[in-house]
């Protein structure tokens, strides 16, 4: 298996590792092949201890808590007077950009 590992060099010379996605697998070296090293190992006790699994995730229903408006899409489809309503919102547009001159 293979990991993306993030090192870093900090300010005092040390270095910072940590395995991209996983919490808590971060360490610090005085080299940067140290801290390598070191996050590898943190790394393969933690998988000793668990897995790393693959999940599915209903997107539909990610979607709706996301944002809550999308399960509205669609409402006024069979809506007869939808179409008179836009008209009556264009023109009142209309007036409202003649009255402030902004057409």
């Amino acid at each position: 298996m293979q990991y993306q590992v993030f090192v870093q060099s900090r300010p005092d010379k040390k270095f910072i590792a940590s395995v991209v996605g996983i919490p808590n697998c971060m360490v610090e070296g005085d080299t940067k092949e140290e801290a390598i090293a070191l996050v590898k190992d943190v790394l393969e006790q933690q998988l000793e201890n668990g897995e790393m699994i693959t999940i599915d995730i209903d997107s539909e229903r990610l979607k709706q808590k996301i944002d809550p408006w999308i399960k509205h899409i669609g409402i006024f489809a069979d809506d007869p007077t939808f179409d008179d309503f836009q008209a009556e919102i264009a023109a009142y547009r209309q007036q409202i950009d003649a009255l402030f001159h902004l057409t």
